[in-house]
């Protein structure tokens, strides 16, 4: 099995919303409901979405293929943090958002999920980031024990709407090189 990582174009935004519509939920608590699922696809995980984020220079989007399959994405984000939690807990500028890491139900263990990270921290170390973060649901723990795993250590907390229902979030971040400004 050979995972590869690319970067995405736009023909890929008919599959990227594809891989969300069937990703997203994995991620979500069993309290958030069908409508709150398909309420948060419809507006942040639409066609129209992933265009506007595959035109947004200050957004990055990795596919991950397995064998030539389309196994998951990854969207980065380098937009200075608006969420007042997240901009108090990190530690370390400049900073990359992992904004978005979801992987098929299949492919979980598989090692996709790493490779888009390690693909999204190569280009930020190149692009002179400093460090990454990212949100994860508080309820989630395989992905919080996976992320923990990766480097990215707990710094606070923020919350996450879905739906009409605010979400607990942990922000997590990991620090690339010894960072000469702090936050």
């Amino acid at each position: 099995m050979t995972v590869t990582v690319r970067s995405a174009m736009l023909t890929d935004v008919e599959l990227l919303q594809e891989l969300a519509r069937q990703t997203f939920p994995l991620a979500c608590p069993s309290t958030t409901t069908a409508d709150a699922i398909a309420k948060f696809i419809a507006e942040h995980l639409s066609a129209e979405s992933f265009r506007g984020y595959l035109n947004d220079d200050a957004r990055q989007t990795l596919i991950a293929e397995v064998d030539g399959q389309p196994a998951g994405y990854a969207l980065f984000c380098t937009d200075e943090p608006r969420d007042p939690d997240v901009a108090h807990a990190l530690t370390v500028r400049p900073t990359i958002e992992l904004s978005k890491c979801y992987v098929l139900a299949e492919f979980h263990g598989a090692g996709v999920a790493r490779e888009l990270i390690a693909g999204g921290i190569s280009r930020a170390q190149t692009q002179g980031f400093a460090a990454m973060w990212l949100g994860v649901n508080q309820e989630n723990v395989r992905a919080n024990r996976f992320y923990e795993k990766m480097g990215f250590q707990l710094v606070g907390t923020k919350k996450f709407l879905v739906g009409e229902r605010w979400e607990d979030d942990y922000v997590r971040e990991r620090i690339f090189t010894r960072h000469v400004e702090s936050a």
